[in-house]
């Protein structure tokens, strides 16, 4: 009876050194991470469809979370799994954009009326000539822009000050009087 309760002694001890030999094992991954190009940005694959998306500039969570639900693809299906339709698919809803109006990032454009949505490096453009326009008209927003202040009403007193440098020099012995 002893020799029985031995053994299983043993047996928890020996698990025990097994795991222990296992964590003390270095574990070799692999520094490569696969990397999907859709419209024109590089996605890892290790993220979900859902976070990976807003990676492309202009995709909020709400677009990314209404191409999931339009094309049917499960939030939290790997990127790198997606087949080279589905992401033919989703560069096609980019391209058409069938979402409501709130959520586009062009709503009633001052050159065409319209409501659409910019990606990438037409949203900087985008944006960068409605800086220059309210530069140019010299309006409020415009001239804070100019001043490189803050221009949504944050506070100046203690904040803004990346752009210039504020100190105190010391006194020279011929300016002290």
């Amino acid at each position: 009876m002893a020799e029985k309760e031995q053994k299983k002694q043993e047996k928890p001890a020996k698990q025990q050194a097994a795991q222990a030999s296992e964590k003390k094992r270095p574990v070799v991954e692999d520094n490569h991470e696969m990397l999907v190009r859709i419209y024109g940005y590089d996605i890892p694959g290790s993220r979900n469809v859902y976070v990976g998306l807003i990676r492309i500039k202009g995709i909020s969570w709400a677009i990314s979370n209404a191409i999931c639900l339009k094309l049917k693809i499960s939030h939290s299906k790997k990127i790198a799994e997606l087949s080279k339709e589905d992401i033919k698919l989703i560069e096609q809803f980019l391209d058409t954009l069938d979402v409501p109006d709130f959520l586009k990032n062009r709503r009633r454009d001052r050159e065409t009326g319209g409501t659409s949505h910019f990606y990438g490096t037409d949203l900087d453009m985008k944006r960068e000539f409605d800086i220059k326009r309210l530069k140019e008209i010299k309006s409020y927003r415009g001239i804070r822009h100019a001043l490189k202040q803050p221009v949504r009403g944050q506070r100046t007193r203690s904040h803004f000050r990346a752009h210039k440098t504020v100190a105190v020099g010391k006194k020279t012995k011929g300016t002290a009087k």
